[in-house]
């Protein structure tokens, strides 16, 4: 080894050892001073160690006294371990035998227990959906506990917790045929809540401020009905509001909410009108059109029926307000002309008012005839769209293809209810025309005869 290489290690290890001199120690100046620490912490750790072998050899004796001490401990507890396990078993065995003991001594006890029990789990499950569970809502928590120790084989009930469930059984068939007047917090379609007077009848309705209410048992909310039933058992509700005495008509639900829950859903005739959708409506607004037309034509055409009978009665008075005063008009003017200048004068007279007679009689005949096919049009749309709900969803919800059978069977009715009274009012219009026509024809006829008869005995006479 070359000695550059000698004076590097050697530097290495006295920086090394100069590592462990304590910090107090001054840093060295010189190699010597470095040698001489080196030197100092060789003789410190070696005192340190030796210090520590000391103290392990002390300690030895004292490790050996411990771990006798602890296979002593072990020992003791392996025994007392045994002696508890010898105890748990006679004590399963006297626990069985007491049990077995208990059910032998409980007999027709333990049926009468067990009919208990089950009394109990079946009126907490109908008093929380009866309505008399907002006034009494604490037998629930009784009857959740009763059914529970019960269901225990080593607890038994107490004479006064049967007592008390016959009571609650007694209660509820005694509140079931009472109407109870009592405050209660309801909340409202729009969300508030409101305290108001609540009327209970019996277990089957509640009502108030004349509406009726629904009880949710899962939320213990007295909620107001977001839509009313008929108006008929919304009255009723509203006589009860305000009866004090006697006896009112009402509308009881025995399915307790249910069959009034089916029956608000019913549509109204309102909402049956808008099922039809936009052919429904250009139908009955056809429909309207035609039945105004048909009242002002038939008002107007009786008015003249009167006027053409008052002027029947005075020919040789004739009055240009009615359509044979004009034509008696014509037939004075002209009454000296030949017979075949005024029959053509006559007729023409006639055929002129007959527009006016007429008017609208085609539109109405139209309209009768449209109505139909536009429910027939409905029905196609509305079948259009069953087959493309069931297309997109298949037919396992019905409620789906609800909107299109509803607009196919609104439609046709709508349209059926437009023409049946539009043909009625037609053939009663038309028949009014009809019959003022024919007498301007008569009476033309009747004029052209008498001037021909007038003429003849003229010739004759000259």
């Amino acid at each position: 080894m070359k000695t550059g290489t000698r004076i590097a290690c050697i530097a290495a290890l006295g920086l090394l050892a100069a590592m462990n001199v304590p910090a107090a120690e001054e840093k060295a100046a010189t190699l010597d001073q470095l040698l001489k620490q080196v030197q100092q912490g060789r003789l410190a750790e070696s005192k340190e160690n030796k210090a520590r072998e000391d103290e392990f050899k002390r300690n030895q004796a004292r490790q050996a006294q411990l771990l006798e001490q602890a296979r002593g401990e072990r020992a003791a507890q392996e025994a007392r371990g045994a002696e508890m396990e010898k105890v748990f078993d006679e004590n399963e065995l006297r626990i069985t035998e007491q049990t077995n003991l208990l059910i032998e001594r409980l007999g027709s006890l333990k049926e009468l227990f067990g009919v208990l029990q089950q009394a109990s789990g079946d009126a907490r499950g109908q008093f929380d959906n009866s309505l008399t569970n907002i006034q009494y809502p604490e037998r629930g928590k009784f009857l959740t506990q009763l059914a529970e120790k019960m269901g225990s084989t080593s607890q038994l009930a107490s004479l006064e917790e049967i007592e008390r469930l016959w009571f609650e059984l007694q209660r509820e068939m005694t509140e079931s045929g009472k109407v109870v007047r009592f405050p209660a917090t309801v909340i409202t379609p729009e969300g508030d809540e409101l305290q108001m007077e609540v009327i209970r009848v019996g277990v089957f309705n509640i009502v108030a401020d004349g509406k009726y209410l629904s009880y949710t048992p899962e939320t213990g909310k007295i909620l107001e009905l977001a839509r009313q039933p008929a108006d008929r058992f919304v009255d009723s509700a509203e006589e009860l509001t305000e009866a004090s005495s006697g006896t009112v008509t009402l509308g009881v639900d025995p399915s307790r909410g249910q069959l009034l829950g089916l029956l608000i859903q019913e549509a109204t005739l309102e909402e049956r009108f808008h099922q039809g959708g936009i052919v429904g409506y250009i139908t009955v607004a056809l429909g309207a059109i035609g039945i105004v037309i048909a009242l002002v034509r038939f008002i107007w055409l009786t008015m003249l029926s009167v006027q053409v009978a008052v002027q029947k009665r005075n020919l040789n008075k004739p009055s240009t307000l009615n359509p044979l005063g004009r034509v008696l008009h014509v037939y004075h003017a002209n009454r000296n002309i030949d017979i075949e200048s005024l029959e053509l004068k006559l007729s023409e007279a006639v055929l002129k008012e007959t527009p006016r007679l007429t008017r609208f009689n085609t539109l109405l005949k139209v309209i009768a005839v449209v109505a139909p096919l536009l429910g027939l049009l409905g029905t196609v749309v509305g079948m259009i769209i069953t087959f493309q709900a069931i297309t997109l969803f298949g037919t396992g919800d019905p409620k789906l293809m609800a909107g299109g059978i509803s607009t196919a069977l609104v439609t046709t009715v709508l349209g059926l209810t437009v023409a049946i009274p539009m043909v009625l009012v037609h053939t009663l219009v038309a028949g009014r025309s009809k019959h003022l026509i024919e007498v301007l024809e008569e009476q033309a006829t009747g004029l052209v005869a008498e001037a021909s008869e007038r003429q003849h005995r003229g010739a004759a006479t000259n």
